[in-house]
């Protein structure tokens, strides 16, 4: 057995029968003096073990009465393949979470995660060399706002924040009541009803100036009413009027679309010809604009009407500034 079901063993015989002897453990270890003894060492300084050899009971036993420092616990011994790929991915994405965003309080989460990856086998810096999530997009957050804004989140709480919103210009100060965190895209959105404008928003996180929790309770919305505004639609504009956009692509590129997830809600299917058709539903057009540019002549809009001239005025546009 490895060094981790040792562990679990000598944790199970001590509360079984409460004094084991040196022979007992031995015997059912199946390993030197020398392995148990540095097991023993192992257990109480990584775990906490409170592990002590009873001289009148002659035998090993948990420490009676309070426990003094940090408390006892084995890791878990549930490791395989696909949890130890979860450990590893968990591993990389706090290795490269936005750099200052909550890293006091991650750095204790990391070092107990590297102490199971350890008895996992797994060197925690061979993962970090091996395993990599690249943010693409990612914008810079403060600190102090993300943590103001994510406190008042769980706590329920207001938070007055000074909003600078990126497609007017405009900078307001008003008073929110946080309703969901999201991570899009690599880039954090607050999904909450603003007391100013009286109604649901969504504002990006990295565009608040200044957060600061109150003591007053959020006011509650229904969270199937916050999805309905924000999950119905395309991308991170929200909105209940839903559209439903037809787009067909090349043979060449439906390799890739094909698999690729848009949306939850979703439809799509493969034609004789090798083209793919993909029907996305979308409130706001201007993310799934940029989405069906990016695929150049290799997509085309089928519907509806509307969403086919934006785009075409848009490559108009674009080939007037090309041929300038």
């Amino acid at each position: 057995m490895d060094r981790t079901e040792r562990f679990y063993l000598i944790d199970r015989l001590l509360n079984e029968h409460g004094t084991v002897t040196r022979r007992q453990f031995l015997d059912a270890l199946e390993v030197s003096p020398a392995t148990f003894k540095r097991d023993l060492a192992y257990m109480r300084e990584r775990f906490n073990a409170p592990i002590v050899w009873d001289e009148d009971r002659g035998g090993y036993a948990f420490a009676r009465g309070k426990a003094v420092g940090p408390t006892y616990a084995l890791p878990g011994l549930w490791f395989n393949a696909s949890e130890i790929q979860a450990l590893l991915t968990m591993d990389a994405l706090l290795h490269d979470l936005q750099p200052g965003i909550l890293r006091g309080h991650v750095a204790p989460l990391r070092a107990r995660l590297e102490m199971l990856l350890e008895e996992g086998r797994v060197e925690a810096a061979e993962v970090r060399r091996r395993v990599r999530i690249v943010p693409l997009g990612a914008r810079r957050i403060d600190d102090a706002v993300f943590e103001a804004v994510a406190a008042a989140t769980v706590k329920r709480r207001r938070v007055e924040i000074e909003y600078a919103a990126r497609s007017s210009g405009e900078t307001t100060r008003r008073t929110v009541s946080p309703q969901r965190l999201v991570l899009y895209r690599d880039n954090w959105y607050l999904d909450a009803w603003c007391h100013l404008r009286n109604g649901l928003r969504k504002f990006a996180v990295d565009a608040i100036a200044a957060a600061r929790m109150t003591e007053e309770r959020a006011k509650a919305v229904d969270l199937k009413a916050v999805e309905r505004e924000f999950d119905a639609g395309y991308g991170v504009f929200g909105g209940e009027q839903v559209q439903w956009a037809r787009l067909r692509f090349t043979p060449a590129r439906a390799r890739w679309v094909a698999t690729e997830r848009w949306h939850p809600e979703q439809r799509g299917r493969t034609e004789t010809d090798g083209h793919y058709v993909l029907e996305v539903p979308y409130s706001d057009p201007r993310e799934l604009m940029m989405d069906v540019l990016k695929h150049g002549a290799d997509v085309e809009v089928l519907a509806p009407a509307s969403l086919r001239e934006r785009v075409r005025d848009e490559v108009r546009r674009m080939a007037a500034i090309a041929g300038a």
